[in-house]
């Protein structure tokens, strides 16, 4: 808005450019200082300028505000309390108003609700820690910055426990946002704020206030007697909405505790919103963990024992002592003699020849698929090779013995007949190959 005829054209230092607004003490005005820093000043009505306790409590409160920092609020720049009418200049931010995002455009979505929230419970933390309550947290006072959202018009800032101004006939802020406390013309705390914050972050949901519209008097009433009606705000923001909005200022929860909640709600309703952003970061890690913990689990066993020559079992000891109890059991109980070897373990290197050091393959059984897969069981060819090895040296050690005891069946058959027909020459036999004999 362009300035108009009454309104100054410097104030201070600060050449002022155009109006930004205006509000119950007083307007606002864009300005800028000889280095260019814009600034957004406020000059205090006239009226309100004239009381000598409002000026007063307005300086304890200025005096108050340049302690806050945080990067949620508009930084206090300048003042000047001894002025005719007294004015102050916080940091300029540029963007909408809370107010005029959600008029134009509609409710905000559960994850920027939450997020928004989040960031100011945060800036009203640092606010607390200075001592000051802003007393007038609420959709216009919040501004929409590219760095995130920002505090503004902490004009009407008092300490904790200051009382309101409504004995001076100023009304000291909006009726829809009020705490129950404000309207009793009790001392504000911080919880006041929480209050407040609440009725923001259900209006940024819904569109419109938790207490609805009507008259100063009507809006006060509600505030102090009936329920807020949150049936429009998203399940998500509901329960912490009302605790928010509670009556008692007890019963509020802390700004720490709320920006907590708050983030917590926003990273879940965020991560919510495509089907697979959840999942897909969960089961990650579990991948890229089963080669190493399916390596670990194999590393310390041996090599299968090799059954020796002849029948005899397996050598004492080559059981795996990390093997299954069911398997030790059924090796024990098989005993000495000949056994049939057993078939290996899925998750055991494959067994090599007799005499030969068993070593396992670099990343066997590592899965390659997109999850967790079990090794692929391949007993049926380890089986085979190790019953067709005894089957050979069976053969071998049965054809062996057969030739031999053959050779000496035959040795004894030739020489027994010789031995009693040509008893008294068995050397001159033997000498002539087996021929006839001299006369």
């Amino acid at each position: 808005m362009r300035l108009r005829r009454e309104d100054p054209r410097v104030v201070g230092s600060f050449k002022l450019h155009r109006r930004l607004g205006a509000g119950g003490m007083g307007v606002v005005y864009l300005g800028s200082d000889k280095r260019g820093q814009r600034v957004a000043l406020k000059v205090i009505r006239p009226d309100l300028a004239e009381d000598q306790e409002f000026r007063s409590r307005f300086a304890r409160e200025v005096s108050a505000a340049r302690r806050i920092r945080g990067g949620c609020t508009a930084r206090l720049v300048a003042a000047d309390l001894d002025a005719e009418r007294p004015w102050f200049a916080t940091q300029y931010v540029p963007g909408p108003s809370l107010h005029d995002k959600v008029g134009e455009g509609g409710p905000l979505p559960p994850a920027q609700v939450a997020a928004v929230g989040a960031a100011l419970a945060e800036g009203l933390v640092a606010v607390h820690e200075a001592g000051v309550v802003h007393r007038d947290l609420k959709p216009s006072n919040i501004l929409l910055s590219p760095k995130g959202p920002r505090i503004i018009d902490f004009g009407i800032a008092w300490a904790t426990g200051a009382s309101t101004l409504t004995h001076v006939g100023t009304a000291v802020g909006s009726p829809g946002f009020l705490a129950p406390e404000q309207v009793r013309g009790a001392a504000v705390m911080p919880a006041t704020d929480v209050f407040s914050l609440g009725a923001t972050l259900a209006y940024a949901a819904t569109g419109d206030s938790p207490f609805g519209q009507g008259s100063s008097e009507v809006m006060l009433y509600r505030v102090v007697h009936e329920e807020p009606q949150l049936h429009l705000v998203p399940p998500a923001l509901a329960p912490l909405v009302r605790a928010c909005l509670a009556k008692s200022a007890e019963a509020r929860p802390t700004t720490l505790q709320l920006s907590l909640r708050l983030k917590e709600i926003a990273a879940r309703e965020a991560r919510g919103l495509p089907d697979t952003a959840d999942a897909v970061p969960r089961q990650a890690p579990r991948r890229s963990a089963e080669p190493a913990r399916q390596r670990t689990e194999r590393a310390p066993r041996p090599a299968p024992a090799t059954p020796r020559p002849g029948g005899a079992g397996p050598r004492p000891g080559a059981q795996s002592a990390t093997g299954p109890a069911p398997e030790r059991e059924r090796s024990a109980a098989r005993g000495g003699g000949q056994r049939r070897p057993t078939r290996p373990r899925a998750t055991r290197p494959r067994p090599a020849a007799a005499g030969a050091r068993t070593v396992p393959r670099a990343g066997a059984g590592r899965p390659t698929g997109a999850g967790p897969r079990r090794p692929v069981r391949r007993p049926a060819p380890a089986a085979r090779h190790d019953r067709r090895l005894l089957r050979q040296r069976l053969v071998v050690f049965v054809t062996v013995t057969l030739l031999v005891a053959l050779g000496i069946a035959a040795a004894q058959g030739c020489e027994g007949p010789d031995d009693g027909a040509l008893g008294s020459r068995p050397a001159h036999h033997s000498a002539a190959g087996g021929g006839a004999g001299t006369p």
